[in-house]
């Protein structure tokens, strides 16, 4: 029994530095999160972000700050730094919000159906956190024909080049030239 305890003690104790580590910064995606309190969510994120992740917020189209990026690199969530979405996979959409073919991680992206507009759409959110990021749609191009229609408010960008400073060296690979063919 007091080993149950001790280990729970510890288990909180770990919890709480997740969670410190996650608002603190820390760099990369560790596959472990403990989602901050609301307070801490309004103090660390701008007012849009908050609106956007936590109130099922959609930020204004052609205004936000994703949609016209061209760089390379990925897209995690600005709550938890899971990875979500790669520019190799982004496309315009013509919407105003950038818009994806498909998730860089399924395990962190999940989907529900959400009535808020009187009719079913499919919602996107990360899997982690919790976050709402956007939603999706079956009009996108082949072969899948999805269009993950995303808020920019809802992700940090993280440019190829600083993949492995930020701690997603992991992704790196992908978007490296192939070597030239002798």
């Amino acid at each position: 029994m007091r080993r149950a305890i001790l280990g729970l003690g510890a288990a909180a104790v770990l919890s709480l530095a997740i969670s410190a580590s996650a608002l603190e910064g820390a760099k990369g995606w560790t596959g472990v999160f403990q989602r901050p309190s609301r307070e801490e969510l309004k103090k660390k994120l701008t007012p849009i972000q908050y609106e956007v992740t936590q109130e099922e917020g959609t930020e204004r189209a052609f205004a936000n700050e994703y949609n016209d990026n061209k760089r390379p690199g990925i897209y995690v969530d600005v709550v938890s730094g899971e990875p979500l979405f790669s520019s190799l996979d982004k496309y315009d959409s013509g919407t105003g919000w950038p818009s994806f073919t498909k998730p860089l991680e399924t395990a962190n992206v999940k989907t529900k159906t959400d009535y808020r507009l009187g009719m079913p759409r499919t919602e996107v959110r990360s899997a982690h956190a919790d976050s709402h990021l956007g939603h999706l749609f079956n009009d996108g191009p082949p072969p899948a024909g999805l269009r993950y229609c995303m808020n920019s408010a809802a992700m940090r960008f993280i440019p190829a080049e600083k993949l492995v400073e930020e701690g997603y060296g992991q992704y790196a690979r992908l978007f490296e030239k192939a070597a030239p063919r002798q």
